[in-house]
């Protein structure tokens, strides 16, 4: 059986970039290796109205868990300051339901989905699976994370999430919590789904993720664990190539992630969009340069803000307890005020510059990291 291209990964680049690919008129295969789209969930379900816009999904009531009011981090100390979100228009969706909304987009755009298929095997136009062999113009590299570390695990950080109920989860109240010792250049955080349910998790640079998470539940006091997802997360940035012969890569498998978060429903969704608009205008045209816009067209739109994440990465790994709380005292009312009222969930890093960018934190920051800040600044 021939496609014009195959897909290898049912998750939301993947199956975006299918959909883009099928919308052309052109024939399109989604393999996915587990037994059900959108399971298992290692996402925390976080992004903007305007991104799920931007993505061409209005989120249907099974999609669409709540919204976010407020935000609050807590320092090592026990500082803490609260974000007012209303503005930003976050929302907390349910993955499960939200990768299979994209995928019902793709089959009704003429995409075929096998889930419980593995890809074995790529060798001179054709794609060995699980289910057979296949013919295809164009291999679609959707597979997550897992392909990358194969190639560089020190992009890589373990992290552990459970979905839970606990009493002390507050409908629309997202938790983040920073500590160097217990969760080294990450941090920890509660995600409602609801009040009294929700997902919470941890990651670091080589800690044991079980271990870490299960202490910071006890801590939080009485909840049930009712699902439990152990999976490595990539915070190095973009691959250096999206595109490689006939293999264009997508979403986590090309380190579209946020390099702050992790998070990467937005930013992967795109590159899936990207991608899918790229291949479709190769197979009508045959110029590979069709197919680098793709890389390009991404770069022009997340490409500084990456830049600036992965150094704000490098300084959230080198900063010790005692820094995070001084980074903390520095933050006024008015800066909190102006970040609730202004920044971009989808591009984050001008809330913290106006962190560093007041006389208080500057020092600290320059005290660190010395002239390097500017480039953050700048």
């Amino acid at each position: 059986m021939s496609f014009d291209v195959i897909v290898a990964g049912g998750s939301v680049a993947g199956l975006f970039c299918a959909r883009e690919v099928a919308k052309s008129g052109h024939s399109v295969l989604v393999i996915e290796e587990d037994f059900e789209i959108g399971s298992p969930e290692h996402c925390g379900g976080l992004v903007s109205a305007s991104g799920l816009e931007d993505l061409g999904i209005v989120p249907s009531t099974k999609t669409l868990d709540n919204q976010i009011h407020s935000a609050v981090l807590s320092s090592p100390g026990g500082s803490k300051i609260t974000i007012d979100a209303k503005k930003q228009n976050v929302v907390v969706i349910n993955r499960r339901e939200f990768d299979k909304q994209i995928a019902y987009q793709a089959q009704k755009n003429g995409a075929e989905i096998k889930v419980k298929t593995s890809l074995k095997e790529v060798k001179n136009n054709q794609v060995v699976t699980t289910a057979g062999t296949f013919d295809c113009k164009i291999i679609v590299d959707a597979r997550g994370v897992s392909a990358l570390v194969q190639k560089d695990r020190t992009g890589t950080l373990q992290s552990a999430q459970y979905e839970i109920y606990a009493d002390w989860i507050q409908k629309g109240l997202v938790e983040v919590n920073f500590d160097s010792e217990r969760y080294p250049g990450f941090f920890s955080w509660v995600i409602p789904a609801g009040n009294g349910m929700g997902k919470v998790g941890v990651a670091g640079r080589a800690i044991n993720a079980m271990n870490t998470l299960e202490k910071f539940l006890d801590q939080k006091g009485k909840h049930s664990i009712i699902r439990k997802v152990f999976a490595p997360i990539w915070v190095n940035g973009p691959i250096e190539r999206f595109v490689t012969g006939d293999i264009v890569t997508v979403g986590d498998a090309a380190g579209q992630s946020k390099p702050t978060t992790a998070g990467g429903i937005y930013s992967c969704g795109i590159g899936g969009i990207f991608g899918g608009r790229a291949i479709s205008e190769f197979l009508q045209s045959g110029k590979s340069s069709d197919l680098d816009k793709y890389q390009e067209s991404w770069q022009k739109k997340f490409g500084k803000e990456f830049e600036k994440q992965l150094f704000a990465r490098r300084m959230l790994e080198r900063i010790d307890n005692k820094t995070i709380d001084k980074l903390f005292e520095t933050i006024t009312p008015e800066m909190l005020q102006d970040i609730s009222k202004n920044d971009d969930f989808d591009f984050h890093t001008s809330a913290i510059v106006k962190m560093l960018g007041v006389k208080g934190s500057l020092k600290v920051a320059q005290t660190i990291f010395g002239s390097e800040v500017r480039r953050l600044l700048g």
